[in-house]
């Protein structure tokens, strides 16, 4: 038998599961990019709103700064997992299955927007107060000073923050394999890991790592633009 031949035998497992790979991949783009826009989103708003109420923020507000505090740090140290079980009543209770896609997405968006929230706080802090204090001494409104000054000194951070959330989300997708929720994650748990085809775990594994890698270097070159502005 040639070597050909001994390669094509060894990876005839991911041959054959072609087409759930192609299926699993597009599934999985489907999952990341929910938690990254709607969860990006979420936490993007969240993430204003406690710079904004925080103490010598551009409106403090204790009570709201408080209850924001509360709720990123009740549900950000939640391992994704237990998470994703957890929010099953409050999927069906909003129509959604509590297993498989839909319930996913829920879980997704509901474990980047307290991280990303946390993130964008971080990097709007790095911003220079005295150039919000010069704003808001030109007239500017509190929201004209978040939206033309605050988010836009604050984007390629921003930029980097989120592409390093995207990591985190690209690993959500996995975790949600083991709910029916379709994706890489569960191609490599049904028809690698429990039939015994460890060529079928790692090559999922190397596209999930394809696809952070893409999304990494991609995120990396628009900060680049962004700080050379």
């Amino acid at each position: 038998m040639s070597i050909l031949d001994g390669i094509r035998d060894f990876f005839q497992p991911v041959i054959d599961l072609q087409s759930q790979f192609v299926s699993a991949f597009g599934e999985t783009l489907f999952l990341a990019g929910s938690g990254l826009v709607v969860g990006g989103f979420l936490g993007l708003v969240i993430g204003t709103a406690l710079y904004v109420t925080r103490a010598g923020g551009i409106a403090p507000n204790a009570v709201a700064s408080f209850v924001l505090n509360v709720l990123v740090n009740f549900f950000r140290p939640i391992p994704f997992i237990l998470l994703a079980v957890a929010l099953q009543p409050f999927s069906r209770a909003i129509g959604v299955d509590g297993i498989g896609t839909g319930h996913a997405v829920v879980a997704i968006i509901f474990g980047s927007a307290f991280g990303i929230g946390r993130i964008v706080e971080q990097n709007l802090v790095s911003v220079d107060p005295g150039v919000l204090e010069a704003a808001r001494a030109m007239g500017a409104s509190r929201w004209q000073v978040v939206r033309t000054v605050l988010l836009p000194e604050a984007l390629g951070p921003l930029i980097l923050g989120f592409t390093f959330a995207m990591v985190a989300i690209v690993d959500m997708t996995a975790v949600v394999g083991t709910i029916g929720a379709g994706g890489l994650g569960q191609l490599a748990l049904t028809e690698g890991y429990r039939q015994y085809q460890s060529v079928v775990t790692w090559t999922a594994v190397v596209i999930v790592i394809l696809i952070v890698q893409a999304g990494q270097f991609a995120g990396n070159a628009l900060a680049r633009k962004v700080l050379r502005r």
